[in-house]
């Protein structure tokens, strides 16, 4: 599919965003690739991310593929522009056991209001990659006026 891009410095602009989101830094999620269309994040694994077996928490496996659905989607965003997540479904296929989780969003349909976005997560473990879920995202562009102000 061709991904049209109308902000030639948007991937500055992505990574500034990014870079930006308290709750990425709070987990310790990194982007590690960006390009017109498409986003990877990498989440190393800590204790406090996992649930009771010790599997990363089905909440961090949603948050970074909403990320990389989002970051994946901002790169087609005019630059005064934003992006909001206005849903998405999950499935998780197997358990998050590994050294790291990578989110790997790509846009499916951009749109002139309306972005699909697409997510996969891999666990890392022993050099390999293994499914650990799936996602499939709506997200809405935004103009200055609909941004609202951070409290």
């Amino acid at each position: 599919m061709q991904i049209t891009i109308s902000d030639p410095a948007y991937a500055a602009r992505v990574r500034q965003a990014f870079e930006g989101q308290p709750y990425m830094h709070f987990i310790g999620a990194e982007m590690t690739g960006l390009s017109p269309g498409s986003c990877e994040i990498r989440l190393p694994y800590r204790p406090e991310l996992s649930q009771h077996d010790g599997f990363f928490h089905g909440g961090v496996i949603g948050a970074i593929a909403d990320n990389a659905c989002g970051f994946a989607s901002y790169t087609v965003a005019a630059a005064e522009q934003s992006i909001l997540t206005v849903e998405y479904k999950m499935n998780i296929v197997s358990p998050g056991i590994g050294e790291a989780l990578v989110a790997r969003g790509r846009i499916v349909k951009p749109g002139r209001r309306l972005v699909i976005a697409q997510a996969d997560v891999y666990a890392l473990r022993d050099g390999r990659e293994k499914l650990v879920a799936t996602s499939l995202s709506t997200l809405m562009l935004l103009d200055p006026e609909e941004r609202g102000a951070r409290a």
